[in-house]
């Protein structure tokens, strides 16, 4: 199910709520701690994973070559072999794949009838310190070169500095630009200092009109992590209730194995239900994490663990 877009609303700072760490990190705890999958229910799992990640190069020698074996793994991300075995009826792919602006080209040519979406980063990733102007114009190029999602990064002084007028403008702009794109906002959640800056960043990107609120460029000290997470998801349960419009969730940087593609889920399938254990409301940010997967379902149907090279990202 596609949901419509996030309209979003008016600045409405009385919607921030203040977290408490220590019960948000209680609460993340205890979701992955009384959870077990084994089997194939840990496969089914794996594989939604596979079905809800940004396959991602965001690297400083990227190349057109580089990308376009990223796209051909986001076609093909398991070999013939495990599709097989895991009695698959089709070969599964990937929720988009995530490249830089003067990667979005390449990556559109060489996914084009896939039906898998380019997403490029923008607005000056990852810092975003760039004059609005050109952080606009940034958008415009990469929606222009075929980038069907722009993963934009806010200005976290706006947030440091409680200016949240400035970064709802700010954010509300970038949404124009995007024109049809989906916007996802990237919080940069290692760089607000609190959960509650972090539920706050999230209320007043989801009322500007962000399509998909994101944890972090990645590039971060400290990343996605659970409680971040349950704040975020919190917020757009807020807003839902609040509004009755649907927003996105996106963690990225810092998953680097298959248990934290099961972890994230659960804390989707807990906090917001069903619905976001689906790509247009839920999007993993990594690459790395696709070969751990990989070798998991390699064990669930052979019984023996491949070796990494075995299961190569592109």
């Amino acid at each position: 199910m596609i949901h419509p877009r996030n309209p979003g609303t008016a600045l409405d700072p009385a919607a921030f709520m203040r977290v408490n760490r220590p019960a948000a990190e209680r609460r993340a705890a205890s979701l992955v701690a009384r959870r077990s999958l084994k089997g194939v229910h840990q496969a089914a799992w794996l594989l939604n994973a596979i079905a809800c990640m940004d396959l991602t190069t965001l690297a400083g020698d990227d190349t057109p070559e580089r990308v376009r074996r990223l796209c051909a793994k986001a076609r093909r991300p398991l070999s013939e072999e495990l599709v097989t075995g895991l009695g698959l009826p089709e070969m599964p792919q990937v929720g988009a794949v995530c490249v830089y602006p003067t990667m979005v080209a390449p990556a559109a040519r060489a996914l084009e009838g896939s039906g898998i979406p380019v997403a490029s980063v923008a607005t000056g990733f990852p810092a975003g310190l760039m004059p609005l102007d050109l952080r606009l114009s940034e958008i415009r190029y990469c929606v222009a070169q075929g980038a069907r999602e722009i993963d934009i990064v806010i200005t976290r002084a706006h947030v440091l500095a409680g200016d949240w007028a400035a970064l709802y403008d700010e954010i509300a702009a970038m949404r124009e630009a995007c024109g049809a794109a989906h916007l996802k906002a990237i919080l940069a959640t290692g760089e607000l200092e609190t959960l509650t800056n972090v539920h706050a960043a999230s209320m007043v990107a989801m009322q500007a009109g962000a399509d998909f609120i994101k944890t972090s460029t990645g590039k971060e000290p400290v990343n996605a992590t659970l409680p971040v997470g349950l704040t975020m998801c919190r917020a757009i349960r807020d807003y839902r209730a609040a509004t009755g419009h649907i927003v996105g969730f996106k963690p990225a940087g810092g998953m680097k194995a298959a248990k934290d593609a099961l972890n994230w889920q659960m804390l989707m399938r807990e906090e917001l239900g069903r619905d976001w254990l689906r790509p247009d409301l839920f999007r993993l940010g990594a690459s790395s994490m696709l070969g751990d997967i990989e070798r998991q379902l390699s064990h669930h149907v052979t019984g023996r663990y491949a070796a990494a090279h075995r299961h190569a990202l592109a």
